[in-house]
């Protein structure tokens, strides 16, 4: 696990809610094979930190799971809502940027498609204030 260097992306995204927060999932290339092999995971509602999300991985997860276990319960999550959720908006290709600082994590293998997880602070062009307006959760967001 490190630091996540920012990036800029287009690519298939999807703006999907969590305990309240709403958060974007985008996957990022490698290489201009275009595999998809990164899944990039974070927050767009105001106020709500990346941190956040790990926070939550932790809370859903055994007392004693990994950093990349963490990692993989918020891959599910992000792969769950694009897959079969009630999506905000979903994307075929639209431009985001990860800010720098986020989290990173191999996961040594494939898992829900994706090699890595990258967490951060994302913007994703065509989300809105209202879309990504914070809702009520027992989790608080």
């Amino acid at each position: 696990m490190h630091d996540s260097a920012g990036v800029e992306g287009r690519s298939r995204a999807c703006v999907f809610r969590l305990f309240g927060a709403v958060f974007g999932y985008a996957t990022h290339h490698l290489d201009g094979r275009r595999l998809g092999e990164v899944g990039v995971v974070e927050p767009l509602t105001p106020g709500v930190d990346w941190s956040r999300l790990w926070q939550w991985a932790a809370d859903m997860n055994k007392e004693t799971a990994t950093e990349t276990e963490k990692g993989r319960w918020i891959m599910l999550q992000a792969h769950r809502a694009f897959v079969c959720g009630d999506l905000l908006a979903r994307w075929d290709r639209v431009d985001w940027k990860l800010q720098p600082g986020g989290r990173r994590i191999g996961f040594g293998h494939s898992y829900c498609n994706r090699y890595e997880l990258w967490t951060g602070n994302l913007t994703v062009e065509g989300t809105t204030p209202d879309m990504v307006a914070p809702q009520p959760s027992i989790y608080g967001a």
